[in-house]
């Protein structure tokens, strides 16, 4: 038995050869990557006192992320994989010495950040569809439910480590220190993939490149209209995206406030996510393939959207804050690997490019709205409801009093639409079976 075991773990480390040394160098780089992003937070907000434009570094790396996806696909579609990789990532470490340069000229302005920061969302853009068809091409279709956890896995990983990381470095040696380390680990990756990885050429009738930019990239939203299961699984998780997105923003303003609650509480809370993601990408690892991968994404969305939010509605012990948490993020890996496999086997490699990007732009473009969407109905509709309620009254009753308790309000909210979306695309994804991979 433990010999045939270990044959079984050989054969599968020989298969995944390629991936696993793609994998665990872009996951080192992207963890450097993440660390610079975080001190670069750190090091804004001690420098203006301003959490406006400190959200602004993500704005600015989000939004060409969300425009530009469609076009970003249809360009990777046509370029070669390893070279979009390779030039993306120069390209984002040019910020980062860019960044390092004007730090040690004490020349170094919130404007100068925003500008490498939409440089730095552009490269992601080009990158992301080109990383995600390379990983197919390497990858063999029996372990992409396999290969999507150790990426979850690593992704967990990275939001665990990169806060702790970076915050420690950047106190005890300064931003010169977190950026050399990130230089540092893009050079690892940059050499193994130049170097050390092979990423197979895609057969090529030569259609798309002869095609406008625009149809081209319309070609990605043809396909999603034709298919019907893909179309409507990422409608779905755009609604998620909306839910999940305004509980993040509101996550704060339900903690901070809270005499239980504070700084520390909320470390503790956010951290407990990422221990969640991390177990649940183990746990997808070694999972055996479900009868029904669509079933299973509609029904681990309905537990983590309902469950969670309504927890932290009504509860104001730190203890329960970090279950709803586990509860709410833990069964996220396992959505996102049957999401996966659906999406590589149903998508010809020739169009994954243009379908991943136009996906992006459908399924995340929902996320800023969701944020904007949670903190105007904590400020201006359910804080100033709560101040004016009856100190002996339902809501009161339900949700506390006090600053924090219009943000137990939202919650509520957020867990009835998150257990409605998922009722009702439910009815709607049961017309459809998965069980092909």
């Amino acid at each position: 038995m433990k010999e045939s075991i270990k044959i079984h773990f050989k054969t599968t480390c020989k298969e995944l050869r390629t991936f696993l040394a793609l994998w665990s160098t872009q996951s080192l780089s992207q963890l450097g990557s993440s660390m610079t992003a975080f001190a670069l937070t750190l090091w804004l907000y001690e420098k203006t006192g301003s959490a406006l434009q400190t959200a602004l570094l993500s704005i600015c790396t989000y939004a060409p992320y969300v425009m530009m996806s469609i076009f970003a696909g249809a360009l990777s579609d046509r370029w070669d994989k390893k070279k979009v990789m390779l030039v993306c990532d120069a390209l984002a470490a040019c910020s980062t010495v860019a960044v390092f340069a004007l730090l040690k000229a004490d020349l170094l302005m919130p404007g100068h950040l925003y500008l490498l920061n939409v440089l730095s969302g552009l490269m992601n853009t080009l990158q992301q569809p080109a990383g995600d068809v390379a990983m197919t091409l390497i990858v063999p279709e029996k372990h992409y439910q396999k290969t999507s956890g150790m990426r979850s896995f690593s992704n967990s990983l990275i939001t665990i480590l990169n806060p702790v990381l970076a915050t420690t470095l950047f106190s005890l040696f300064g931003m010169e220190v977190v950026i050399a380390v990130d230089l540092g680990t893009f050079a690892a990756a940059f050499v193994t993939l130049l170097f050390g990885i092979r990423i197979p050429k895609i057969r090529d009738s030569g259609k798309e490149k002869q095609e406008p930019l625009l149809q081209s990239a319309r070609g990605g939203l043809i396909f999603l209209k034709e298919n019907g299961l893909v179309f409507t699984l990422i409608l779905f998780l755009a609604g998620v995206n909306l839910v999940a997105s305004a509980f993040d923003a509101v996550l704060p303003a339900l903690i901070l406030p809270s005499p239980q609650g504070g700084e520390m509480a909320l470390g503790l809370v956010t951290s407990t996510a990422g221990v969640a993601m991390l177990v649940g990408s183990l746990m997808v690892t070694f999972m055996k393939r479900p009868k029904d991968r669509v079933r299973v994404i509609y029904l681990t969305m309905l537990v983590s959207l309902s469950m969670e939010n309504f927890l932290l509605a009504f509860t104001r012990i730190p203890a329960l804050w970090c279950l709803g948490q586990l509860i709410g993020w833990l069964p996220v890996p396992i959505m996102n690997a049957n999401l996966d496999v659906i999406l590589r086997a149903s998508i010809p490699v020739e169009m994954q490019g243009r379908v991943y990007s136009c996906r992006n732009t459908l399924q995340f473009f929902t996320i800023p709205v969701g944020f904007f969407l949670g903190g105007l109905l904590v400020d201006k509709v359910c804080e100033p409801l709560m101040a004016q309620a009856h100190p002996g009254g339902l809501l009161k009753r339900m949700f506390g009093a006090g600053k924090g308790s219009g943000a137990a309000m939202v919650m509520f909210f957020l867990g009835v639409a998150g257990t409605l979306i998922c009722l009702v695309f439910g009815q709607v994804l049961k017309k459809y079976r998965y069980d092909k991979v």
